[in-house]
């Protein structure tokens, strides 16, 4: 079952899609579930390019998962101008977006999972970093370097118009000055440590948007924390949207069978005491 709702965030309405477990569609069912709160990339949609939040939504509620996905401020359905914010706000948006997921009795707060897409990658991992109600994360072809990543994808040029002009069109979208500033404060590669909880990166070998060779990066700094697990998936010949058939049906399973062995190892170790 699927529904489409309204979450309040600040002075914004954001446009978002709720997605039940298959198999729970009974109202008197009071058993808790682990959700997955999906973060679309820059100057995108919580359907996702080739639908592929739609299609990684609905995989989800198949094997159990509530999932949540839904469109940052000016961006989609929701109110609000893209280019007046930057990824300060996506963060608060984030929070406001778990606290709505967070008030539904049907889910279970120690199993919440953030999903984040490219430039939606550093704003799950930040967003992580600081709220301590996420507990796991799933980090898909992720920005490491906000700044240097966006201004590579929008070019210099309109950079350096939005700075000097006040603003810039970038797909239609008006970049101001205060998007591409907020991109400067950022480090996900050195706040990291901060998360505790466990990782799974995926990415594509033919991404030429976002360098493969970040979550090669993220993995080895992932794993110089005290706690939490992070693996790695890495996809021959994906892009930056794993937009084949091949590509999307890797990215699938592979995140999928990654849940389910988390949660088997949950409940295998909930039955010891030390």
């Amino acid at each position: 079952m699927e529904r489409t709702i309204t979450i309040k965030s600040g002075q914004w309405n954001l446009a978002a899609t709720l997605h039940y477990p298959e198999a729970t569609d009974n109202s008197h069912n009071r058993e808790r579930y682990p959700i997955i709160v999906i973060c679309h990339g820059f100057v995108g949609s919580r359907i996702g390019t080739d639908r592929l939040f739609v299609k990684a939504a609905r995989e989800f509620s198949k094997h159990g998962f509530m999932v949540l996905r839904f469109d940052y401020a000016g961006c989609g359905e929701s109110d609000g101008e893209y280019g007046e914010t930057g990824l300060d706000s996506f963060i608060e948006q984030t929070r406001y977006v778990l606290d709505y997921a967070l008030d539904m009795d049907c889910v279970d707060p120690e199993r919440v999972i953030l999903l984040g897409h490219s430039l939606g990658g550093a704003s799950a991992l930040l967003t992580a970093v600081n709220d301590k109600r996420v507990k796991t994360l799933l980090l898909w072809a992720p920005v490491a370097h906000p700044y240097t990543d966006i201004v590579k994808i929008t070019g210099r040029d309109v950079h350096d118009k939005a700075m000097t002009q006040g603003e810039a069109d970038y797909l239609g979208y008006n970049l101001r000055p205060v998007f591409f500033e907020s991109l400067t404060k950022y480090q996900p590669l050195r706040d990291l440590k901060d998360f505790n909880g466990d990782v799974l990166l995926v990415h594509g070998t033919s991404d030429d948007v976002i360098p493969v060779d970040y979550t090669f990066l993220y993995q080895k700094l992932f794993w110089t924390r005290y706690d939490g697990q992070c693996d790695k998936e890495v996809i021959l010949q994906g892009d930056h949207t794993f937009s084949s058939q091949a590509s999307l049906t890797v990215l699938l399973n592979s995140t999928v069978n990654w849940l389910l062995e988390l949660e088997r190892k949950k409940r295998d170790w909930n039955g010891w005491v030390i």
